[in-house]
């Protein structure tokens, strides 16, 4: 071989390396692009529970999780309505505050990928991650370093090729596996999400058949007898199925964190000591409460109802784990957090007994909804599951400790609140419309059933109702009759405009006009919570109705 031919050879040699040195960069950087997008699926993935449950704090440990890749740059988290939730950022801009969708793209030699956080069906946030995909420095570095080793590896061809080559049966081992490894993690938590969804679905369909059975059978007796006590004994009965069936939905929102809450700012000593006389109704001759509540407690904002009920079902828990009585103890203390400005102090709230108490496999599951301890038929498994909700809809935590044959503690930890309690409205009055002013009530509802029985309600309360279904009617009929005194709309509806937005068009159109808002939907219910619109949870009852109608005609426009 003569030297032109060597340095031929070897400028062929250079000249191919580059070559493949650019498409091995294409490679890479698509195999760089494909592991990035697995990246955010299996970060979208893991966010589905902490968006769903509004749990920042696990929300920001996903987030942070990221760091360990050097190539991140930055990554966030975004609830439903676009707003960040978490964010990590290692070099360059932060995150945006709001994520916008769309197809990946390049800002310079970062690749920026969005994608949505899905459960089922339903879309509940986004996530954001920038990487690089490399640096200039790096890839000249690497373009000459590949040369300088081709040009030195020209006699060793044969060698590298064989370690070429093994090195390539290696890497196709190595994605196979990885192949195999993602196949089963999905697998696992497709089956777990099944799991949860069984568990779920069916406790909640054996507690409804049960309601509905005895709503079925106590219509068909009441068709059978002429009995006024004992038709008044089934009416009663089937009221009662149906505010059991209203109070296990509202159970079920609380542990989902779907149910709008009411909070306001609490003394919870006063609070809890005002339970003395529910707590003795609810428990049995052999168990006793005793309170330790020290005088300076500081003030909680929470939705003093469900603050009761939670305590309340862990009380009943607490009894139900004492066969043969005990005691109970209820304290509070105050857990200051050290900090000047006071952020992050908590009251801590603990109740604790002396039953059986609780198997250490079983503690993790305590606030699972549907899981109890108890024989069938004597629990519904939703207590603690609204206590947990209660305590994560507050911005706290709930907790328990328990040993067994010594008892159980379940404590809650709840922010302190430094507002000021504001003193109660006074109670509207309630009954029917004063005949000498007969109110008109325009009723805006899809659902012809619900409708013809809403009506009935508004016309028994002495009120004159006119009917439309859907938004832009009952647009249409407030400027036809401008005697309407009141609107009384779904949420739900089909078409452009809901009750949501029916409500901030009526605001506009008639400003003097009260509007009173109605759905089963939790998370319409809260939106419309949070404008300080007057919103009636489906089911109520005709009492409930009467209060709120005449409240808001006594009182200011909503």
């Amino acid at each position: 071989m003569t030297v032109s031919m060597a340095v031929g050879l070897a400028i062929a040699i250079v000249l191919a390396a580059f070559g493949m040195a650019v498409y091995n960069e294409r490679l890479s950087q698509q195999e760089r692009f494909r592991q990035a997008q697995v990246q955010l699926r299996i970060l979208a993935s893991s966010m589905a529970a902490p968006l769903a449950f509004d749990d920042r704090s696990a929300a920001r440990e996903y987030v942070g999780a990221q760091s360990s890749n050097p190539d991140v740059e930055a990554v966030a988290a975004y609830d439903m309505q676009g707003g960040l939730a978490a964010g990590y950022t290692r070099a360059g801009t932060p995150p945006p505050t709001r994520n916008v969708l769309g197809p990946p793209r390049m800002d310079g030699s970062r690749l920026v990928l969005t994608a949505p956080v899905i459960e089922g069906e339903t879309v509940l946030g986004s996530v954001y991650l920038r990487t690089m995909l490399e640096s200039p420095t790096r890839r000249a570095m690497r373009y000459a370093g590949f040369a300088l080793l081709i040009v030195m590896a020209a006699l060793l061809v044969a060698v590298l090729g064989a370690a070429n080559a093994r090195e390539a049966e290696a890497y196709r081992k190595l994605k196979a596996e990885i192949r195999e490894r993602e196949k089963a993690e999905d697998a696992l938590r497709q089956s777990q999400k099944m799991e949860a969804m069984g568990q779920l679905t069916g406790g909640v369909a054996h507690d409804f058949n049960n309601l509905l059975m005895v709503a079925s059978s106590g219509l068909d007796l009441l068709e059978r007898t002429s009995d006024p006590t004992r038709r008044d004994r089934l009416r009663q009965g089937i009221r009662q199925a149906i505010d059991r069936g209203a109070s296990l939905t509202q159970q079920l929102l609380a542990f989902s964190r779907r149910s709008p809450l009411k909070p306001e700012v609490v003394d919870i000593g006063e609070r809890l000591a005002g339970m003395h006389a529910i707590l003795d109704r609810s428990l049995r001759e052999d168990v006793t409460v005793r309170m330790e509540l020290p005088p300076d407690l500081w003030r909680v904002e929470v939705d003093a109802s469900q603050l009761e009920v939670a305590v309340l079902n862990i009380a009943i828990n607490a009894r139900d784990a004492m066969p043969d009585g005990g005691a109970i103890v209820i304290e509070a203390r105050n857990e200051p957090s050290g900090r000047p400005d006071g952020a992050g102090d908590m009251v801590r709230l603990a109740i604790r007994d002396t039953g059986v108490g609780v198997a250490p496999d079983m503690v993790s599951r305590l606030f699972e909804p549907f899981f109890t301890t108890k024989a069938v038929g004597k629990g519904t498994g939703l207590g603690l599951s609204q206590v947990y909700g209660f305590a994560r809809a507050s911005g706290g935590e709930v907790g328990v400790e328990s040993v067994l044959g010594e008892g159980t503690t379940i404590w809650l930890r709840i922010p302190r609140s430094t507002k000021s309690p504001v003193a109660p409205a006074p109670a509207a009055a309630t009954g029917k419309a004063s005949p000498a002013g007969r109110q008109r009530v325009l009723l805006v509802e899809d659902d012809d059933s619900v409708a013809q029985l809403v009506e009935e309600m508004l016309r028994e309360l002495g009120y004159e109702v006119s009917r439309v279904g859907d938004g832009a009617s009952a647009l249409e009929a407030l400027r036809a009759d401008p005697d309407v005194q009141l609107v009384f709309s779904d949420m739900v509806m089909p078409g452009d405009i809901g009750g949501l937005d029916l409500a901030r068009d009526i605001s506009r159109l008639r400003p003097d006009l009260p509007v009173v808002l109605t759905t089963g939907y939790s998370a319409a219910a809260a939106a419309a919570s949070k404008e300080g619109r007057r919103v009636l949870v489906k089911p109520y009852r005709i009492e409930a109705l009467a209060a709120e109608l005449e409240a808001v005609l006594v009182g200011p426009a909503r």
